[in-house]
């Protein structure tokens, strides 16, 4: 299973917006077949590591990191490619929450006779379908906060110095994020401030293009950013307030972008609209990378599912330097939401913490009870003799 968890793995920014996973097929303590999933060949992990192994296959157990899917989509099910292929066991590292699989391929599997497991290293097969977990589960985007910040929360100067807060390692951290989530959001104050590209540069594969959303309710991004040198690599979508002048709107749509009204609410524009569109396209994990306003917005609103505050080892102090979350604040210690931190970790020279609020919809949260299933099926190790 840790063999094809690392299969799995390599689909990271290649799978989407299908779950990314990998399929070992053993037969007699020997591996013969191997496969893991990307989008743009269709083939699952197990039709490519069943391919592999041939008739090797027959009597030889499989192990998949994800329930094999049991209905019809691009592909055909590969509940039933298992059961053609004359396996006798299957050991899978968790349930499939997508509601049209949850537990009807294990179903598939046992009533043709096979031997059936599941829960093994599920959290660490959770991980790495996060984002697809929590689109299949709640119908929208796992949204993902990350912000690089001095020792004492702030990421500007008063002047608004905001170049290079983290370290090098930081920023390719920082990339390596880009690359596992679809979509990319900032406010357009950060526009303003950095002239940001916002494109994928890391050193990994990423098939699907990232795209890129911009905040600005009063459409005040300039037609001369860079974010519109790439616009056929990577989309750019605009979200502004239907009062926006709509003169701007054609200039910035001729430049490139997407431009989509949304209301507008306390505190800026309606993010249930902005989170419902792009849950339409598809988009199955959205990286907040700010500024201080947008980080206020979603944790306020309580739309972020897990944050990743950097830590840089220097302070900014002053009264008016910026601090890594703004907005009003809460007005008591109590009503602030609490956070649970999973993992900390060196980039450089700076502290990673990952952390997740009480409020959040994933999966993988540490406030979830442990083994939370999908569905009322349990998803915790299970055994079924062979019939």
């Amino acid at each position: 299973m840790r063999k094809a968890l690392r299969l799995a793995a390599r689909g990271v920014g290649q799978a989407s917006p299908n779950p990314t996973v990998g399929c070992v097929v053993v037969r007699e303590g020997k591996i013969v077949g191997q496969g893991w999933h990307r989008y743009a060949h269709k083939d699952h992990a197990e039709i490519e590591a069943l391919r592999q192994a041939g008739v090797l296959a027959r009597g030889a157990t499989a192990y998949v990191t994800l329930e094999p899917c049991s209905h019809h989509g691009r592909t055909p099910p590969c509940a039933e490619a298992l059961i053609q292929a004359g396996l006798r066991r299957v050991v899978a590292a968790m349930i499939d929450p997508n509601p049209q699989v949850c537990g009807h391929g294990i179903d598939r599997l046992r009533s043709a006779g096979l031997r059936v497991e599941t829960g093994l290293y599920r959290m660490e097969a959770l991980r790495l379908n996060e984002p697809f977990a929590c689109y299949a589960t709640t119908g929208r985007p796992l949204i993902v906060a990350k912000a690089g910040m001095s020792l004492d929360g702030r990421i500007a100067t008063a002047a608004r110095q905001t170049s290079w807060i983290t370290s090098p390692k930081a920023r390719e951290f920082g990339q390596e994020l880009r690359r596992q989530l679809d979509a990319i959001l900032v406010g357009v104050g950060t526009i303003l401030a950095d002239d940001p590209e916002l494109t994928y540069r890391g050193k990994g594969v990423k098939d699907r293009p990232l795209i890129r959303i911009i905040l600005d309710s009063r459409l005040r991004t300039p037609i001369r950013s860079r974010v519109f040198h790439t616009t056929d690599a990577s989309p750019v979508v605009i979200f502004c307030q239907p009062e926006a002048p709509p003169r701007t709107r054609r200039r910035l749509e001729k430049a490139g972008a997407e431009v989509i009204s949304v209301p507008r609410v306390t505190g800026g524009l309606d993010l249930k609209r902005v989170i419902a569109e792009l849950s339409k396209r598809k988009i199955l994990g959205l990286l907040v990378e700010g500024g201080s306003e947008v980080h206020w917005s979603f944790i306020s609103r309580r739309f972020s599912d897990k944050f990743y505050f950097i830590l840089a080892p220097f302070v900014l102090g002053g009264k008016r330097s910026i601090p890594s979350i703004g907005g009003e604040g809460f007005d008591t210690v109590e009503s602030a939401p609490r956070f649970r931190i999973v993992r900390n970790f060196p980039v450089g020279s700076d502290l990673v913490l990952e952390a997740y609020p009480q409020y959040s919809r994933s999966m993988a949260s540490p406030w979830l009870s442990s083994g939370t299933p999908p569905s009322p099926r349990q998803d915790s190790l299970r055994t079924s003799n062979r019939r």
